[in-house]
């Protein structure tokens, strides 16, 4: 597993902001109404100062000269402005929850659905713990920012906005002191998005190989245990856990001094305008309300900026995992159709593979020349050494991937221009690793087959020899199978499948190792029943215990990439060669 979590700065920072607005599109109504309450909110905020400020005025007219009722006034004005707004907000963010959690529900489907349609060299390639933080974590953060980064963005906008006007009203030479923070603010702002956003990406990075491994690690916990390798696991996780850490805390570390330092920038600014204001004060330039409104209008006016600041580490941490929900969602999907692509139909199950040459990487060469006759209604046996190609066969032949070179037909039809999905339909599957879902015993077996009966399952059940177990169980074929099946053992899965592999009308059938979980006896019973089943079917055996295939109509020996030898048990056996050698070596 990779233990790099370094990755580089994101790329398109501008496009992926434009991709999150199009999935703020269909609410571009809501997002206006929002716009407009914000406006009004701030407004009713932008006018607070102003009564502050004239009712200090009131107040500090002098002993016998103060107008309470005008105080009065001006403060209870101030408290419906106040209160308003506070409604106002509460209002606000609730559209903004609603509008996001909206968002991340299409995101999410968007992305499952691009998992559905992308190649199985993706998830070869991809661990499931990574895909599953961009589905998860990922669009987490972008959802949460959605919900308060536009509010916060759009009332900084409307208070800064609305506070430099009332400022430049109150004092021009106040405002312009004011403006010299400002430039410094960006700038500094401007620098530190350069140094934060490729920090934050890659901690979404270390997060997705994090969620990798313990992923993986969960997935293996009885064969962890059975090799007491608990404490090598722990110091893997040690280092990727401390990766992971490292880049929280090097994201954080610039994170955290972007609002403090904004704070002082304005701080300082603050300072000068209590100093040039006093000045003012005493030369009678300005009387001591507009004083105290100016400056509450400066800290709205700074307010925003250190708030803007801190929203920015949001934006840049929420764009770095939207760059890799994006990414995912660009990867090239399995390739469409040639056109014209002929639908297989009526299949016989006569496959042909002429002089094919495949490798998972360019440069590593995995079947050289590979050549093949399965007749239809035939079983062909496929046997070798482990790493000599066997499964690569099967993927090749259900077409999860094409040949480099050479060509593989179906009743004569080159399977790279016939439509995928005929060709994957003209096969069933069983697996070594089994798999189940969560749902009803029935529900699993009549997985592949669209309106099955309960007498096709039950008949399915039967020759698989499962039949009897499950009516043992208390609500029989209704019998709820728990996540991954864990409620039912692994030889009772793979029967299943068996079963779910029976029902399914195929023409041809694909075993790879599909009884390693059954007992010998138990696996004798379901071969005689699988040959009654798979009459006038072709079949094609993954096996590694040989004397399962010894009756198949043909038997193919890899070796390296190779078919070193081809032929029936019988013949292969005489002629004291590569499979005689593997034959013999299972019996001694």
């Amino acid at each position: 597993m990779a233990r790099d979590t370094v990755m580089k700065k994101p790329k398109d920072t501008r496009g992926a902001l434009r991709r999150i607005l199009r999935y703020l599109g269909p609410w571009k109504y809501v997002i206006l109404g929002v716009a407009v309450l914000c406006l009004l909110s701030n407004l009713l905020n932008l006018w607070g100062p102003s009564l502050a400020g004239s009712a200090i005025r009131e107040a500090s007219a002098g002993p016998g000269k103060v107008n309470f009722d005008a105080v009065t006034h001006d403060a209870l004005l101030m408290l419906v402005c106040y209160v308003s707004a506070a409604l106002l907000g509460f209002g606000i963010t609730l559209m903004m929850t609603m509008v996001s959690k909206r968002v991340a529900r299409r995101m999410r489907q968007d992305v499952f659905n691009k998992l559905m349609r992308l190649p199985v060299s993706y998830f070869d390639r991809h661990q499931a713990g990574d895909i599953i933080s961009r589905v998860s974590y990922d669009i987490d953060v972008i959802s949460t920012s959605l919900a308060t980064d536009i509010v916060q963005i759009l009332s900084s906008l409307v208070t800064v906005v609305g506070s430099l006007v009332m400022m430049m009203v109150i004092s021009l030479p106040l405002s312009a002191l004011t403006l010299v923070t400002v430039p410094v603010s960006i700038c500094y702002t401007v620098f530190m998005r350069r140094k934060t956003q490729p920090r934050y990406a890659r901690r979404s990075k270390s997060y997705g190989v994090m969620n990798g491994f313990v992923e993986e690690m969960l997935s293996g916990q009885k064969t962890i245990q059975a090799y007491a390798y608990e404490n090598r696991v722990e110091e893997r996780f040690d280092g990727i856990n401390q990766d992971a850490a490292t880049a929280f805390s090097d994201a954080e570390h610039y994170g955290v001094t972007l609002g403090p330092t904004m704070t002082a920038i304005n701080n300082l600014g603050l300072s000068l305008i209590a100093l040039l204001g006093g000045v003012l004060f005493l030369n009678g330039q300005i009387d001591l309300g507009r004083i105290s409104s100016f400056v509450l209008y400066s800290r709205k006016f700074a307010g925003p900026i250190n708030a803007v600041a801190e929203v920015f580490n949001e934006l840049f941490s929420a764009l770095a995992a939207a760059e890799r929900v994006f990414t995912l969602l660009d990867e090239p999907e399995e390739t469409a159709d040639v056109e014209g692509a002929h639908l297989l139909i009526n299949v016989r199950g006569d496959v042909r593979a002429e002089h094919v040459a495949f490798g998972y990487d360019p440069g590593k060469t995995i079947l050289h020349d590979l050549n093949l006759d399965a007749p239809a209604g035939k079983l062909t046996a496929i046997v070798g050494p482990t790493g000599a190609g066997k499964t690569t066969i099967i993927n090749l032949l259900m077409r999860f991937y094409d040949p480099d070179s050479g060509v593989i037909r179906i009743d004569g039809h080159d399977i790279r221009t016939s439509v995928r999905s005929s060709v994957r339909g003209a096969y069933a599957m069983v697996l070594q690793d089994t798999w189940v879902f969560q749902g009803t015993i029935f529900e699993n077996i009549a997985y592949g087959k669209e309106n099955a009966t309960m007498d096709e399952v039950v008949a399915a059940a039967k020759a698989a020899r499962i039949h009897p177990f499950i009516m043992r169980l208390p609500q029989g074929y209704d019998t709820v199978i728990s996540e991954d099946g864990g409620n039912i053992s692994k030889g009772q899965k793979q029967l299943l499948t068996i079963a779910r592999a029976m029902l399914y009308d195929a023409p041809m059938l694909i075993l790879d190792e599909a009884t390693s979980n059954v007992d010998t006896a138990t696996e004798r019973e379901i071969q005689k029943a699988m040959r009654e089943l798979m009459k006038q079917k072709t079949c094609f055996v993954i096996a590694h215990r040989l004397s399962t295939i010894e009756n198949a109509d043909q038997i193919l020996v890899l070796r390296d990439g190779d078919v070193v030898e081809q032929g029936s048990h019988r013949q292969l056996m005489d002629r004291k060669g590569f499979y005689h050698h593997l034959y013999a070596a299972q019996f001694e």
